[in-house]
């Protein structure tokens, strides 16, 4: 399966990498990155200049400890970002549980949910379109509805009903459409085609 281990070569980076996607509004000091990373401190603070140095963190001193964050304008941001939901946690769950989810279409997050915030009541964290196996599907959102410690607003539909309310314009479907994204499974650019009706 592929991973970001296949397009970055240090394991280190990688774990690193992870913590600071799946976690973007945090700063972390170098020993707590050290012992949630669990990888030695050298090595730890060797990725850190790395990523500061290209632009990809920032870092800030308070009191006698230096906090290192996410720069959220580096150039490569979103599709880093994009990578990290496809590779880890639920995003790399959905990829590798596929055949025993049925035959999935599209599995989208919203950006909103990438980004680890919290939806708004009516807003949609994940749309999953196809003929899925709804057990299945709901055993891994309650696994990770448990490890975020909160609710997670999700949508099934069939691929018939789906490309239906995008000839229809439906309100639910064109807010998904035009809202930002994450493609963990499925072409985007499928995903938002729409095939209009002939006069």
């Amino acid at each position: 399966m592929s991973c970001l281990n296949d397009l970055l070569i240090s394991k280190v980076r990688v774990k690193v990498l992870e913590l600071f996607y799946k976690n973007p509004d945090e700063m972390y000091y170098v020993r707590e990155i050290t012992r949630l990373v669990k990888e030695e401190i050298n090595a730890v603070r060797r990725e850190l200049e790395r990523m500061l140095d290209c632009g990809l963190l920032k870092s800030e001193q308070r009191g006698n400890r230096l906090y290192y964050y996410l720069n959220k304008r580096y150039l490569y941001h979103q599709e880093l970002q994009r990578i990290v939901a496809k590779s880890t946690g639920l995003g790399k769950k959905i990829r590798r549980n596929r055949r025993k989810l049925g035959t999935l279409s599209y599995v989208m997050f919203s950006g909103t949910f990438t980004n680890r915030q919290q939806a708004k009541p009516d807003e949609l964290d994940i749309l999953v379109v196809g003929d899925v196996v709804l057990p299945e599907l709901e055993e891994l959102i309650r696994a990770e509805q448990k490890e975020l410690g909160r609710e997670i607003n999700y949508a099934v539909l069939s691929a018939d009903e789906f490309e239906f309310r995008k000839t229809r314009r439906d309100p639910f479907v064109m807010e998904v459409l035009y809202g930002v994204r994450v493609m963990i499974i499925g072409d985007e650019n499928e995903f938002c085609h729409r095939d209009l009706p002939i006069n």
